[in-house]
């Protein structure tokens, strides 16, 4: 469930909160068109910084047959390969066919200068001319070119941050992960405060994508451990610069979960964490034909590992063994205490190890050189297992419901 990592792509397609602002700084807000102005877009650009990867727009206001503004906004990579974007948005003035305009970059403040000619040709528009950044310079040759309405390009600008302040439940959301929307300017100072929290970071969201050049914010996704989530989270909602807060998507999945009464594993108002991860062992040990090696907390993100050991069929005589590992988020049903706890649990992993005494064997296709690692496939059975042995429910996908 967690969010995949958003960053601005050779597609030229503009990722924007507000991707119609119409000045040369990313928090400016935008103008409003004029009374009975039409909005057009053309995303379509094409290669328009040559080999850079970009994501740029020209945005167009109509006035019955006459275009009364035109605003060109590029977000662009500083160079191939490179995480670094700087972004753009000149407004360009018309001279017949000929649009042309001067500006600055957001993030190296380097001089931008446009020429460009717009020519339609059978029902599509040409830009041809150059931009220039700095001291390069590109040549710019975009063909068919068709526009889109405000409404189309707001659909296909669209990103759902999934942030959620109060969810009713945590059948779509994780209890574990928090999102905050924090203005470029309190970004680092607000990573700085997390070092004190002992949560763990999404590595992806700390690069600057086009989408925060252009609306002046930036989405920071973090896991913690359910039990200090919601304190967390009310206090960093009243942190400088925090413009949204709440929970959002994770790792596991709700149709891998289980549903259990709450006052079976609790002790002192608290989740006994002893009790429950003894439990899990044992049914994940009987079902997997496996025998328990260990259970481990973090402490980071409340998640418990279960390492369970059992012979490698393979080459009997070998004497291999294969080592378990599975997963479990616990965490209430909803914000807040409930009667309901929900375990999640994570697709299980097996790894191969010659873990005879003396010398032993190697095995390659892994990561680490020394162990063969792949993914249990067909385990829905431990799910169903678990639920059975915990006398919990299930969640029925077709039907929206526990069962």
């Amino acid at each position: 469930m967690r969010f995949p990592i958003l960053a601005c792509s050779a597609l030229i397609l503009g990722i924007a909160a507000t991707p119609f602002a119409m000045a040369q700084t990313a928090r400016t807000p935008a103008k409003s068109p004029p009374v009975g102005g039409e909005v057009r877009y053309f995303t379509g650009l094409g290669d328009i910084l040559g080999d850079l990867p970009v994501d740029a727009f020209i945005r167009e206001i109509h006035d019955g047959g006459k275009i009364t503004s035109t605003v060109l906004d590029v977000c662009y990579s500083a160079s191939m390969g490179s995480e670094h974007k700087d972004r753009f948005a000149v407004e360009l003035k018309a001279d017949g066919q000929k649009l042309s305009g001067t500006g600055q970059t957001t993030e190296e403040k380097l001089p931008v200068t446009v020429s460009l000619t717009r020519k339609p040709e059978n029902r599509a528009i040409t830009f041809q001319g150059k931009i220039t950044i700095g001291d390069k310079t590109s040549e710019v040759t975009s063909t068919d070119n068709t526009d889109s309405d405000q409404r189309e390009f707001e659909a296909a600008q669209n990103t759902d941050d999934s942030i959620t302040a109060n969810p009713a439940d945590f059948t779509e959301l994780s209890p574990q992960s928090l999102a905050l929307r924090v203005k470029r300017e309190n970004f680092a100072d607000l990573l700085k405060s997390l070092r004190n929290d002992d949560v763990e970071l999404s590595l992806d969201s700390l690069a600057t994508d086009c989408a925060a050049l252009r609306s002046g914010t930036q989405l920071v996704r973090f896991d913690v451990d359910p039990q200090r989530a919601g304190a967390l989270l009310a206090r960093l909602k009243t942190a400088p610069g925090v413009v949204a807060a709440g929970w959002t998507t994770g790792s596991y999945d709700t149709e891998r979960a289980v549903r259990v009464p709450a006052a079976d594993w609790r002790k002192d108002g608290k989740i006994d964490r002893d009790h429950l991860a003894s439990a899990l062992a044992a049914s994940a040990s009987k079902i997997l034909k496996a025998q328990a090696a260990s259970t481990k907390w973090s402490d980071t993100t409340g998640e418990l590992t279960i390492t369970m050991k059992r012979p490698n069929t393979l080459v009997p005589s070998l004497n291999l063994t294969d080592t378990l590992e599975v997963s479990a988020l616990v965490g209430p049903e909803k914000p807040g205490n409930t009667d309901r706890l929900v375990i999640w649990l994570g697709v299980p992993t097996t790894t191969t190890r010659d873990e005879t005494s003396g010398p032993h064997l190697n095995f390659a296709d892994s990561a680490a050189g020394d162990e063969t690692e792949n993914t249990y496939t067909d385990d829905d059975g431990l799910v169903q297992g678990i639920a059975a042995d915990l006398k919990g429910q299930r969640w029925d996908a077709e039907q929206a419901a526990w069962k």
